[in-house]
């Protein structure tokens, strides 16, 4: 259980370890829907190769858009693309790398659905059963047969039950040559991947390196600040509710001591305090004004340096930083009357 908890406060970190550990899940789930999944060759022609890409294809699409679900900075990504301009940029190049890191994460789990069905050979050999050379591998002047029912029975290689063609070629060669060919196919496409993954993660830092620190780090600061924002605008919620239900019941034992009724009264110890957070804003038009104006306008990431106390009082903002100045050397002189 350490162990689990260590990995969980790990993932916990930050948002790019978080993600990281979802795209991980996602591609272990990956493998498990597939293993758990039961493969059904329709073996007729014209559907094989429709159902064997479809398996190929329409999951990895899914998880790619479920990994995009997933990642919560999909929603920060288009808030940010769409707010208007404001007092504050936006930069096209800090929103093209949070699109790209998301979707160089979303594509984990799609990427290993693909290996590990191009691997097992199962679609492939379903899809393209109808396409195995005949004259090559089997005996095509054994049986007279017409193209059509040629392809009605290589439609029929993937379904071994009710497969009728030994004399014009055996399954299992061509099982064997479809599969061979899928695992080829699938071993390129991991070695292609893994050469783009590395190429994407080690050299695009060193060609800008400067842009690439400024994206990154501009990234983080818009996911911090968007999360400061909401715990802010919780903490307000919070004593916004308090102070109204303070005043809520203040009012009802008002009018109960009016009525007669003497109840004791203890004020709160911490009404002054829920009071304090609520920064003058104290009703509903005031509130939505604000979140209006964060929406509209964000403040212009510059900030004011503070005011500082010199000996005339306290200085101007803008003016320069006083520094302390040097000691003063001190020299004595000495007399003689001789």
């Amino acid at each position: 259980m350490d162990k689990f908890r260590m990995i969980f406060q790990f993932f916990q970190s930050n948002q790019e370890s978080f993600m990281n550990g979802i795209c991980g899940i996602m591609a272990l789930a990956s493998t498990q829907m597939y293993s758990a999944f039961d493969f059904n060759c329709p073996c007729l022609p014209h559907y094989n190769l429709a159902y064997g890409l479809g398996i190929l294809l329409v999951p990895p699409f899914i998880l790619f858009l479920l990994g995009f679900v997933l990642n919560n900075n999909i929603s920060m990504l288009a808030e940010e693309w769409r707010r208007p301009q404001g007092q504050r940029g936006k930069d096209p190049a800090v929103l093209r790398y949070m699109f790209c890191s998301m979707a160089q994460r979303a594509m984990i789990a799609p990427a290993v659905w693909v290996s590990v069905t191009l691997l097992d050979g199962k679609c492939i050999t379903c899809a393209f059963c109808t396409l195995v050379p005949v004259e090559t591998l089997g005996n095509a002047s054994h049986l007279q047969l017409s193209q059509g029912e040629v392809q009605r029975v290589l439609a029929r290689i993937p379904c071994k039950e009710i497969y009728n063609g030994q004399q014009l070629i055996a399954n299992e060669v061509a099982v064997r040559y479809l599969r061979c060919i899928s695992q080829a196919l699938g071993w390129c496409f991991v070695l292609l991947m893994t050469t783009l993954a590395f190429l994407v993660r080690s050299l695009r830092p060193c060609f800008s390196q400067a842009a690439f620190l400024k994206c990154r780090y501009w990234s983080h600061y818009i996911d911090i600040e968007r999360k400061l924002f909401d715990e802010t605008c919780a903490e307000h919620a919070r004593s916004f509710a308090k102070v109204c239900i303070q005043q809520f019941f203040e009012g009802m034992s008002t009018d109960l001591v009016a009525a007669r009724c003497h109840l004791p009264r203890k004020a709160p110890a911490d009404a002054a305090e829920a009071a304090e957070k609520l920064l003058g804003i104290t009703d509903w038009g005031t509130m939505n004004m604000a979140l209006k104006s964060w929406h509209r306008c964000k403040p212009p990431l510059h900030l004011h340096p503070p005011a500082l106390s010199t000996g005339n009082g306290w200085a101007g903002e803008g003016q320069p930083p006083t520094h302390p100045s040097a000691p003063r050397r001190e020299t004595a002189a000495y007399y003689s009357w001789v």
